[in-house]
């Protein structure tokens, strides 16, 4: 089979390079058609050349292209460290100085015990040092007396001596020490009082630094709407898709694969598979219901119990308290009223987040979350009860950021 050299002619049959066997992929000469590459097409090398130049032409662009979107992304990795860092910096900062201000308080309540310590310390030694002024000069005064009385007795006028006698039968004042007593000063109730006045003012940095935590995940507030695809039979939904409550009644909607069949839950529309997100949902006036997000696949045909290992992460709130549905249910404390819940997910760390909007309160994080496939917000409002009990909707609220 005869191929290229070097210069172009070929070694079989001594003839220049002028063709290109498209079969074979290789340049042939004139002669090389009538034997080796008989009936397989050919073109002539000068026609070869410019369709391959213009092919190297549209490589040539391709590999710049490829070039500048891994130079953009270099760019973007850069970019991202630089605002990590500036988010290190400032979060670093921002923790320092609440850090701070937490210190300082605490140093001030110790300044503040040793002051209140010192000061009944003080008032005592005060009395003290008065008592013992007062004893020393009546034991000046008594001794006068004492020699006074010695003297006398050495006296042998009589006369002199009656006349002395009688001054000295009145004897100088003197208190009834008895009575006096130096008590030891009580500093009973010093440390508690400093420790509750500790509290509270650690109880107000804490609100700031709670309300300052609640308007970071603010920030990342997304527009979600409920998906009527999904929606138990039972439920309405508001045109908007923003509200959520039980009808009832089973409505006769068409089959969905989405649709839930056997629990009264809906899914957002939308769904999330990376960053951070956050929405709140109003439950004012609710007696039961269910918050948080579910992944992509869960099993919306059967009656499964809410749990992280099923791709649920919600609270569940009743009459009785609040819980994190996981196999083992959280059990969790609320001091406030809850009117409003928040919910914050933060995809790459594997975390869900509640608050408790109205009192700007923490409620429960679940960390360490394995998140493998897109979340969507998922809601139940709980079945409508006797006497219209839980009839209250739902509402999927936008945030105000003066809460």
């Amino acid at each position: 089979m005869a191929s290229a050299n070097i210069s172009g002619m070929c070694k079989k049959h001594d003839r220049l390079l002028e063709l290109f066997c498209m079969f074979e992929q290789v340049y042939v000469c004139h002669y090389c058609t009538e034997t080796d590459h008989k009936s397989q097409p050919v073109v002539p090398q000068k026609e070869e050349y410019e369709v391959k130049t213009a092919q190297l032409g549209k490589i040539e662009a391709e590999v710049q292209q490829m070039i500048q979107e891994r130079q953009k992304n270099i760019q973007e990795i850069k970019n991202t460290v630089k605002r990590s860092k500036a988010d290190a910096d400032r979060e670093i900062a921002d923790g320092v100085q609440d850090i701070t201000a937490l210190i300082l308080c605490i140093e001030k309540c110790q300044d503040d015990l040793n002051q209140m310590v010192k000061e009944r310390l003080k008032s005592t030694e005060k009395q003290a040092e008065g008592l013992i002024k007062e004893l020393e000069q009546e034991i000046e005064d008594l001794t006068n007396r004492s020699s006074e009385v010695k003297q006398l007795s050495h006296t042998k006028d009589h006369l002199h001596f009656l006349q002395a006698f009688r001054s000295l039968k009145t004897p100088p004042p003197t208190r009834d020490w008895m009575t006096v007593e130096v008590r030891p000063p009580s500093y009973i109730g010093i440390l508690r009082r400093s420790l509750d006045q500790l509290e509270e003012t650690l109880n107000m940095e804490m609100k700031k630094l709670r309300d300052a935590e609640l308007k970071r995940v603010q920030q990342y507030e997304v527009d979600v709407t409920l998906d009527p695809d999904t929606a138990h039979h039972r439920l309405i939904l508001s045109a908007d898709g923003k509200q959520v409550h039980d009808g009832c009644v089973v409505k006769k909607l068409p089959d969905n694969p989405k649709r839930f069949t056997e629990l009264v839950y809906v899914l957002t529309r939308q769904s999330f598979s990376s960053g951070s997100f956050y929405f709140e949902v109003q439950v004012k006036d609710k007696t039961m219901w269910w918050l948080g997000v579910a992944r992509e696949s869960i099993d919306i045909k059967g009656d499964v119990r809410l749990s992280p290992e099923t791709g649920y992460w919600t609270l569940y709130y009743d009459e009785d308290g609040l819980l994190f549905s996981d196999d083992l249910d959280v059990c969790l404390l609320s001091r406030a009223e809850l009117q409003k819940v928040g919910v914050f997910v933060d995809y790459d760390e594997g975390l869900v987040s509640f608050y408790n909007v109205e009192a700007r309160v923490h409620i429960y994080s679940a960390i360490g979350c394995t998140f493998t496939e897109p979340l969507h917000p998922f809601l139940c409002p709980g079945r409508h009860g006797y006497e219209g009990k839980n009839s209250a909707p739902l509402i999927i609220s936008p945030v105000n950021q003066t809460d």
